[in-house]
């Protein structure tokens, strides 16, 4: 069996994004997330996206945690309750599995373990086993580190000064606290 969490790092937009997980076992995975100034929507809450990528990396661990590999055929969320800066960490737990479909639950939680989504997929399991699919992925393309989740630094656009990310004050800190 392979090291799923070696395995998902090379989920590079869920690294980009920030995700990482940080418990894998059959049926079950959580990810965590912490939501910085990136993260944040045009009023200031955990942008959709962001969220559905945190639960979207939990759902791809549990559906492949028993070694077959599975791809997303269909995905849901209900977002339940807004969430600012701060931590997030989603839980998925396989629902039902059969030999060609897996169902996995991910709830997503917030400050005080509130519930903050809600997300449903369901996977169809290929006939190619995880550690098939590592042998004949280029070596060229796989990660062994996930990039930081830090925003990238804007140069002096007059929306990057509104946001607080010009070179000289530097990303990810609200102003007054540099």
């Amino acid at each position: 069996m392979i090291d799923l969490r070696r395995f998902f790092r090379r989920d590079r937009f869920a690294a980009l994004a920030g995700a990482r997980l940080t418990e894998v076992r059959p049926g079950f995975a959580r990810a965590r997330l912490r939501v910085g100034p990136g993260h944040l929507n045009a009023v200031d809450v955990a942008q959709g996206g962001a969220i559905f990528t945190l639960a979207d990396l939990a759902f791809a661990a549990a559906c492949n945690s028993h070694g077959t590999a599975a791809v997303a055929v269909n995905a849901s969320i209900s977002f339940v309750k807004a969430a600012g800066p701060g931590w997030l960490e989603a839980e998925a737990r396989e629902v039902s599995l059969s030999p060609r479909l897996s169902s996995v639950t991910v709830h997503v939680r917030g400050r005080g373990r509130a519930l903050v989504a809600v997300f449903q997929g369901l996977a169809y399991r290929k006939k190619e086993t995880l550690a098939e699919v590592e042998r004949t992925r280029p070596r060229s393309t796989t990660r062994t580190r996930a990039p930081r989740s830090r925003p990238a630094r804007a140069r002096s656009s007059p929306a990057a000064r509104r946001a607080g990310l010009t070179p000289d004050r530097g990303a990810g800190r609200p102003p007054g606290r540099r």
